[in-house]
């Protein structure tokens, strides 16, 4: 019989053995890892960079209906289990996860821990290979699949082969990691423990035992070219360390968790979130590219995805959606049914040629913006130069039944704003290209639809921008957060102050940004309270949206409130780190906390691209203050750094250089490395005394009992 000495020993042996197969080293993802505990029992994700996802809990037993393993939006396999066998100490069972003695989740990988035995789950960089390493002192060591998606099971020499139900042409192969033999257990396998775990591959039987054959020749190399890869986004494009260790590890890990929804699934893109939003959204992708690809240094991603996404755009003159970037791409089909993905889509390709200082690849996309621009003037634009659009065609585009949840036609402020900034975007790459009849048109437009907006939008006395105006150009004057968007188009700075200050108050919780204001009468403060009304009757009107926070911050920050604007920061900070899916953000939250709760529920998808990115861009562009524009040939630097944070060490890709940004006890350095711009470096500015934002709170939620939704079932609100 082992001795607990003995099995130790053992259990190090193996462990020694598994690193030196898959050449592992310490790096700077390994002091990422994050212990969770059995009643936390948080999400956690990994993507292979291609069209292939695993999205899991980490301790629960019965998989989600949305948890396992996905291939261009087919789920197939919910989960699997691991288990062992050791005759000599009486041990024959399926390991149970939630009496894992410690579950450490880092970046490229999860480690759960029995005692005996150790699992650690892997995915790879561009293959459809998963690796669960078992590492144990046992005799044999058994893995079994969830069949719950799987239409047949067959062994054969190789291994056993499954077929999922999404995907009938398809198998799944799992088989010993090492080419060693193994008998069947129930539904699954046994194998020795010297076999080093389990493998499962993708494809057509042939693809799938090439598959295995190559992990099993280069698993060593492929391990560590994904970690060297994950690893380089910490440390070699955006390394920073501060004075506060918290706020280090949440910037790496949303780094990192937002650079695995880039992907190659149709084209360049970026997922809009996981684990139900594995598709390219061009509105989420665009707004999420500045977080994502600028500020990250991807720049070469970011010029790829914009080629990619023109080639989708509808060219048909005779269309009703001519000249729009597609809203939702899939491999099931393209939808055109949104304004704002085709201007943001302008805005983004020049502000990519701002952080690379490449104008050539511009050439490329430019027939796709002129046509962009030229078709909506046609067949959009009104007497004042406003866009005009669907009810649904804004980011508030749930629909139920076909009737929209939240409309907005047909003149949504923020879509002024987008048009505006498209027109003027529009005007800067038509110059850079010499076309500069369009540059006249586009800016000649632009400077019709800022004449208007004023007068049009601004309530100077309700301190108000109109959420919208109606088809009779009366305004709606619906409090919600898309009037932060148009401060480009209002003039009087008094009044965007008296804004922002009222958007806080009634807005912005410590948890994020609500889509309404809760005094509102089709107020809705919980997302998912099925006992009153349908989820979807809330998702705009009442529910909390993270991205909106970048916006909201940066408006604070540029008004000089950077402490309020921290505390938000790093309220979400903490999200990434101790609760919901490991390292990410969220799509939505309640604006109310549950009964006998302090915190609120989060909920939508639990990784959302753009959630992540404007928490980064907000951090690099507006408490870092670095605003590239190489066009000009000059960075603007503009810190507004927290009073809590002392000191910080940067570097970031700028062009085809490195930016190294140093800050200490108030004084900024900054050196630019290979690349040719002017350092325009402004002083640090700490939190601003203003009279108009004395005494600026957080807003508070009211008891639910105060709103009509909770009062009675819907019986003011729209039947559906």
């Amino acid at each position: 019989m082992k001795t607990t000495a003995g099995i130790c020993l053992l259990a190090t042996a193996l462990f020694a053995q598994a690193c030196a197969f898959s050449g592992e080293k310490d790096m700077a993802i390994d002091a990422l890892g994050v212990k969770v505990t059995p009643e936390e029992n948080r999400e956690y994700s990994y993507t292979d960079k291609k069209s292939g996802y695993w999205y899991g809990t980490t301790h629960q037993e019965t998989p989600e209906w949305w948890s396992g393993w996905n291939m261009a939006k087919k789920r197939i396999l919910a989960d699997y289990a691991i288990g062992i066998d050791d005759e000599a100490i009486g041990i024959d069972h399926m390991l149970n996860r939630k009496e894992a003695g410690e579950c450490v989740v880092f970046p490229d990988r999860i480690e759960r821990h029995w005692g005996h035995t150790k699992e650690i789950f892997r995915m790879f960089d561009n293959v459809p290979v998963l690796y669960v390493e078992v590492i144990s002192s046992a005799d044999s060591i058994m893995l079994t699949p969830d069949l719950g998606h799987i239409a047949e099971a067959k062994y054969s020499k190789d291994g056993l082969f499954l077929t999922p139900n999404e995907a009938p042409d398809k198998r799944i192969l799992i088989a010993p990691a090492g080419k060693t033999s193994f008998t069947v257990y129930g539904n699954g396998m046994k194998t020795g423990s010297d076999s080093e775990g389990f493998i499962l591959t993708y494809g057509t039987e042939d693809e799938c035992l090439a598959l295995a054959e190559k992990f099993r020749k280069e698993g060593g190399a492929m391990t560590r070219e994904r970690r060297e890869r994950i690893n380089g986004l910490i440390t070699e494009y955006n390394r920073v360390k501060t004075n506060l260790p918290s706020l280090d590890e949440a910037l790496d890990w949303i780094t990192i968790t937002m650079d695995e929804l880039i992907t190659e699934q149709q084209g360049k893109g970026i997922y809009a979130g996981l684990p139900w939003f594995n598709e390219y959204w061009g509105r989420d992708m665009f707004i999420s590219m500045p977080g994502a690809c600028l500020v990250t240094g991807q720049f070469e991603t970011a010029k790829q995805i914009l080629k990619d996404f023109a080639e989708l755009q509808d060219k048909d003159p005779e269309s009703e959606t001519y000249g729009r970037i597609p809203n939702r791409a899939n491999l099931e089909g393209i939808l055109y049914n949104t304004t704002d993905g085709t201007p943001r889509f302008v805005i983004q390709a020049l502000e990519v040629a701002k952080y690379s200082g490449d104008i050539e690849f511009l050439h490329d996309l430019y027939p796709a913006i002129k046509t962009s621009i030229n078709a909506s003037i046609k067949n959009y634009t009104d007497k004042n130069g406003y866009l005009t659009h669907a009810d649904a065609d804004t980011w508030m585009d749930v629909k139920r039944n076909g009737i929209p949840g939240s409309p907005r036609g047909n003149r949504a402020n923020d879509i002024q704003a987008l048009w505006y900034a498209q027109l003027m975007a529009g005007s800067e790459i038509a110059s850079l290209l010499d076309d500069t009849g369009s540059a006249e048109d586009w800016s000649g437009l632009a400077t019709l639809l800022a004449s208007n907006f004023e007068r049009d939008y601004c309530s100077k006395d309700e301190a108000l921008i109109y959420d919208h105006l109606n088809p009779d150009g009366t305004p709606d004057k619906q409090f919600r957060p898309n009037q932060l968007y148009c401060f480009d188009l209002v003039n009087d700075e008094n009044f965007k102050q008296r804004v922002t200050r009222r958007s806080w108050e009634e807005l912005v919780y410590p948890w994020g940004v609500a889509s309404l204001a809760q005094w509102d009468s089709q107020f809705h403060p919980q997302h998912e309270n099925w006992n009153y009304y349908h989820k979807d009757d809330a998702y705009h009107n009442g529910t909390i949206w993270l991205w909106n926070n970048g916006i909201a911050m940066q408006r604070m920050i540029e008004y000089g409130q950077i402490e309020p604007a921290w505390e938000l920061f790093k309220n979400m900070n903490r999200q990434a780190l101790v609760e919901g899916a490991v390292g990410s953000l969220s799509e939505n939250a309640d604006a109310h906390p549950r009964e006998g709760q302090s915190w609120v529920k989060r909920s939508g998808t639990f990784l959302q691209a753009w959630s992540n990115a404007e928490h980064l861009r907000t951090w690099y562009q507006h408490f870092l203050g670095i605003r590239p524009d190489l066009l000009a040939g000059k960075i603007i630097i503009e810190p507004r750094i927290p009073a809590e944070i002392t000191s910080v060490e940067t570097s970031v890709k700028i062009g085809d250089g490195t930016l190294h940004y140093s800050y200490k006890d108030g004084k900024i350095s900054a050196r630019l490395e290979g690349c040719d711009a002017e350092l325009d470096i402004r002083e640090p500015l700490g939190q601003q005394d203003s009279p108009i934002f004395e005494g600026v709170t957080f807003c508070q939620p009211n008891p639910l009992e105060s709103y009509p939704c909770f009062a009675t079932y819907y019986e003011t609100a729209l039947t559906y």
